[in-house]
């Protein structure tokens, strides 16, 4: 397939995990019936006015920075990768605007990361799979010129660095590859279907190139069990994303059929089906994953993601998109990669 410049969907899709981040911080930790009664009806939610993110969009500019600096170098490859990524991580660590409820797990690894010398298999927290893996990943999915192989690994290794668990790593996976296909034109009727094909297409690949021996600090008995164990989980949600797609009422939280979203395969699974519920709306989509009782933030920044590399740029309106922090950054990113 080829990408369909015109919508510039790189934009789209930073812009939209952006806004979907600073419209889902003021409702994550709380209730939707609470929700409901401090911002009303959930399809009028509103941008608030400071539109401030999260650590999620600022860990995405983090590995949008370090991407763009290992394609600069050349051809991308794990140590090109991991250099920058890894500088970027830390960096993000000691900012001063490192204040917007930083998951506890990248804030361990990152405290290991800083450490010259240190593998980063070392520091990796392999028994973690939370959504920080994943809701970070767009920019994989969005830089152009990439092969099949060096997306998967890129993928995986920049979640990999903090979170070592095979379900992040297997999500991480398959969110950067839905964007993808997002991006170049798939119709999202389809994307379920084409997810399933691919966890499945590689569900014993464990990429030794990308991951090194990570594997061996877990418990399994080999590369392929361990990388196995995540595609399964995985398989196990998209199952129930491809049920709910079916099933499930718009006005419901969607959280009640895929999960809340703390951990990186239910960010995915909800994050999707926010998106899949209004694949034409996506201000009701964001409205709709802001308005769930689990990690509203991430699983709006996720449907965000999704929604912006399928419309492109022109999804968000100039109203929201001109006060989204980090804007000019965003669009930075946004515009090297729509060409």
């Amino acid at each position: 397939m080829v990408i369909l410049m015109t919508k510039r969907a790189a934009t789209g899709a930073l812009l939209g995990l952006a806004l979907g981040d600073a419209l889902g911080y003021p409702t994550e930790f709380k209730t939707v019936p609470l929700i409901l009664s401090m911002f009303g009806p959930w399809r009028e939610l509103e941008l608030p006015q400071r539109a401030l993110v999260t650590d999620d969009t600022q860990m995405t500019l983090a590995l949008g920075r370090g991407l763009r600096t290992a394609m600069d170098r050349g051809y991308l490859a794990p140590k090109r990768l991991e250099r920058p990524v890894r500088e970027e991580f830390v960096d993000w660590y000691h900012s001063p605007d490192n204040n917007r409820a930083p998951g506890n797990t990248c804030l361990r690894a990152c405290s290991l990361l800083k450490e010259e010398g240190r593998a980063w298999q070392d520091a990796s927290q392999i028994h973690s799979k939370g959504c920080g893996a994943n809701m970070r990943v767009a920019p994989v999915g969005l830089a152009p010129a990439l092969t099949d192989a060096q997306r998967s690994g890129a993928a995986q290794l920049q979640a990999a660095l903090t979170h070592g668990h095979p379900t992040a790593l297997a999500a991480s996976d398959l969110t950067a590859h839905a964007v993808r296909l997002l991006a170049e034109g798939a119709d999202p009727t389809a994307l379920v279907g084409l997810l399933r094909s691919y966890a499945l297409d590689h569900r014993t690949h464990y990429d030794h190139t990308w991951l090194g021996d990570l594997w061996t600090r877990s418990q399994d008995p080999t590369p392929e069990h361990f990388i196995a164990r995540g595609w399964d989980e995985c398989l196990e949600i998209l199952t129930r994303l491809q049920d709910a797609v079916r099933t499930v009422s718009p006005e419901t939280d969607p959280c009640l059929a895929t999960g809340e979203g703390w951990i990186a395969e239910e960010a995915l699974a909800t994050g999707l089906l926010c998106f899949l519920l209004f694949p034409d709306e996506p201000l009701t989509a964001l409205r709709r994953a802001a308005c769930t009782a689990g990690d509203s933030d991430s699983i709006a920044c996720l449907t965000g993601a999704f929604a912006g590399a399928h419309l492109g740029a022109d999804a968000w309106p100039a109203a929201w998109a001109e006060r989204i922090e980090y804007r000019g950054e965003l669009l930075a990113l946004g515009s090297l990669w729509d060409v």
